[in-house]
């Protein structure tokens, strides 16, 4: 007997959070039209949708260079950041030496770390790049060294008793296992990616043809132009959403047949 369409996983996943954004929508329009609030101050969605159809050729444009920073930190932060996890897994010595930097790049605001990346690296598109990278990389080296020294207790005797040697274990035991919590490091390090791209933008001040989308977001607020600003933020929260969704699908792509976390969320 088929499931009624209202009781299906994927029906909820999505149906829901669009009706309740819907339903927000128009309490931020029914307000601001019942209390007359002016655009300028705080922009009703139809002034922001209108904003949006008359300016999307360079919003686009925006978004695209947003999304190859964005994407450009992301990867290089999984690449670095999974290199150093198994760095961390196979050499106690090197944790120790090395975590406490990994912290202090997670703690360091990067508004105070961006100005001086800028300044030493030349290319923009790099620089910003970097300070992206910076803000992106601790969740992959935290949740996949996790993932990696989490291991069954009783697999890890089994592999010993089979004198299982250190990098068939890595590869048979410890990757598997740690592949839930890299996938969890994905989903939280792309979004990362976008927050420190959008921040690197905004400290760069970059305009002309590497314009992203933080300079969008200026140049309409020192015009007054708040509707435009929305719009941009309006791209900015898609693209975040769309990021994650990309993330949620890997993780069930990979896991789905044999994970009890993915396998939950299919019931």
């Amino acid at each position: 007997m088929k499931r009624p369409l209202i009781e299906r996983p994927w029906f909820s996943r999505v149906m829901a959070p669009i009706g309740v954004g819907m339903l927000l929508l128009f309490f931020w329009q029914h307000l601001c039209t019942v209390y007359a609030i002016p655009k300028y101050l705080f922009p009703r969605p139809t002034d922001v949708a209108f904003a949006f159809a008359e300016n999307w050729r360079p919003l686009l444009g925006s978004l695209v260079s947003t999304l190859y920073v964005t994407m450009m930190a992301f990867g290089l932060a999984v690449l670095l950041g999974t290199f150093t996890a198994f760095l961390f897994v196979q050499s106690r010595l090197v944790e120790l030496s090395l975590l406490p930097y990994a912290v202090l790049l997670q703690v360091t605001p990067i508004a105070a770390v961006a100005p001086l990346i800028i300044i030493l690296v030349k290319d923009t598109t790099t620089a910003l790049t970097l300070c992206a990278t910076v803000i992106a990389i601790f969740p992959i080296i935290s949740n996949t060294t996790i993932g990696l020294r989490t291991v069954d207790p009783g697999l890890a005797a089994y592999f010993r008793m089979n004198k299982a040697g250190r990098w068939e274990t890595l590869w048979r035991l410890r990757i598997p296992s740690a592949l839930p919590f890299f996938l969890a490091g994905l989903r939280i390090s792309s979004g990362l990616a976008l927050v420190g791209a959008v921040v690197a933008e905004f400290i760069a001040g970059t305009g002309g043809t590497s314009a992203g989308l933080a300079y969008q977001i200026m140049q309409a607020s020192f015009q007054l132009d708040i509707p435009q600003m929305f719009a941009a933020l309006f791209l900015i929260t898609i693209t975040g959403v769309v990021l994650f969704a990309l993330m949620v699908w890997l993780q069930q792509a990979l896991l789905g047949q044999w994970h009890e976390s993915a396998m939950e969320a299919e019931r």
